[in-house]
């Protein structure tokens, strides 16, 4: 997912946020007083890495169970390794017609310092229309629709064709140390054992000057790897300078990395929605007609998702300024489409490299996951929802350039769809970023869209 200020004077004591006024997008009043409740409770939750999702999931458990939830219902999942961090698993029970259908919603944010914000950036603040707050748009509001539908079904005494499960999990935001989804399905396989996952942390509905313009699903993301482009020599000192510099023969290669365009390619995703997009329909074809994808990739988002992309984006060398470097290395993150893997990929850099003094290595571990196809039978269940709340907004398969637990559920044969209803302006995206918000009727709209997604998939 990327990053894109108001100044508020006295903050000492939070603010009164009242609902949305109800209307034909929007929950019941008792529904957004518990959405906000909930949303503001868990935005005060400082769930960092370093911290852990435990406080998030106490929160959440609370709330479920003095909601009419037995406790069996309610788990709470810590990994013995990782005590902090907190998985919560959530079932309302169906008439077992089918396997269950799963969300999945990370509880997890990335740090926000206080001297970096114009508001308290772990205290839920509402101005101008919007919620500001770590969390707000990634994905502590999702956290909250997920959870106050599902609490307003078992209030309603709803009972689904077939079970639906809520993951709320942890640490999605740093790596592969503690990654929620990936313990579930390898340790607690039968808590999370679903036939379809809906992930919020994916696609939604975009804004471009203000207008809603079409609605996203996300059903396939390229494989994050990060690969290091590594030279070694013996060093010497900087009064005799030899050829062989290691920072010299690494920065070649870079200037040769950056220049390289991997091979234009669409897959199932990317031709439907260059197919349901008017104005990309020459992109809908097999093979990719060369010349329009060359025009398009001038635009940074669509190139993004035309082909595989590896970029530098971090440097070391040298211990000394009198000292010629022993060692000069590069960070090479690559984000490579759904087909491709990591071995070619590597094949690929070292040919850029040019220069077998050049190492390229993988230092850490890759997840990869196969695309989850747009179904015409899931694709017709969310148009369905989308259009009864936003009638005639085109809904489009969509593949994600970054990355999220998708990854893990569909390597684990399960297909996982990335659908949010909280609509969001592409040109003002602050996830990870300054004064993260989100607009509030946007809020309360993806609680009402959330809810009605789940009686849809639920059936009964």
């Amino acid at each position: 997912m990327s990053m894109k200020g108001l100044v508020l004077a006295a903050l000492a004591a939070p603010l009164l946020i009242a609902a949305a006024p109800q209307d034909a997008n929007t929950p019941p009043a008792e529904n957004q007083a518990l959405a906000h409740d909930i949303f503001r409770d868990i935005i005060a939750v400082h769930s960092v890495h370093d911290v852990g999702t435990k406080g998030v999931a106490d929160i959440l458990a609370k709330y479920f169970l003095d909601n009419g939830f037995a406790p069996e219902d309610v788990k709470l999942v810590p990994e013995d390794k990782y005590p902090h961090q907190v998985n919560l698993i959530v079932r309302l029970h169906g008439k077992g017609k089918g396997k269950p259908v799963m969300w999945i919603c990370h509880m997890d944010v990335v740090e926000a310092k206080a001297e970096d914000w114009t508001m308290p950036p772990f205290q839920l603040t509402e101005k101008d229309g919007y919620f500001y707050g770590r969390g707000t748009s990634d994905m502590k509001d999702q956290d909250t629709a997920v959870a106050a539908s599902l609490i307003r079904l078992k209030k309603e005494g709803y009972v689904p064709e077939r079970d639906i499960i809520a993951a709320f999990t942890a640490d999605e935001e740093v790596g592969l140390e503690q990654d929620g989804p990936a313990f579930l399905l390898r340790e607690h396989r039968d808590l999370v054992d679903a036939g379809l996952v809906i992930n919020p942390d994916g696609s939604s509905g975009e804004i471009v000057n203000g207008k809603k313009l079409d609605f996203g699903i996300e059903t396939s993301q390229k494989t994050y790897v990060t690969y290091t482009m590594t030279v070694t020599n013996r060093g010497g000192h900087s009064s005799e300078p030899r050829p062989d510099n290691a920072i010299y023969e690494l920065s070649n290669a870079l200037v040769r990395l950056s220049k390289y365009r991997f091979p234009f390619k669409t897959n199932a995703t990317t031709r439907l929605y260059f197919q349901r997009r008017a104005d990309m329909l020459a992109l809908a074809k097999s093979p990719v007609e060369v010349k329009a994808a060359a025009r398009l990739s001038k635009d940074t988002a669509l190139n993004a998702i035309l082909h595989s992309t590896c970029v530098a984006t971090m440097l070391r060398a040298g211990v000394q300024e009198n000292a010629l470097p022993a060692r000069a290395e590069a960070t090479i993150q690559c984000r490579i489409m759904p087909d491709e893997t990591v071995a070619s990929t590597k094949a690929t850099l070292e040919k850029i490299a040019g220069d077998p003094k050049v190492a390229v290595t993988v230092p850490n571990d890759v997840v990869s996951g196969p695309e989850s196809p747009p179904s015409p039978a899931l694709l017709h269940s969310v148009e369905k929802v989308v259009h009864s709340m936003w009638p005639g907004k085109p809904v489009i398969p969509a593949m994600a350039a970054g990355a999220s637990d998708s990854i893990f559920t569909r390597n684990a044969g399960i297909a996982s769809y990335g659908i949010s209803g909280a609509w969001e302006d592409i040109n003002d995206v602050r996830a990870h970023g300054r004064d993260e918000r989100r607009a509030v009727n946007s809020f309360y709209e993806s609680i009402e869209f959330t809810y009605r997604l789940m009686k849809e998939l639920g059936g009964g």
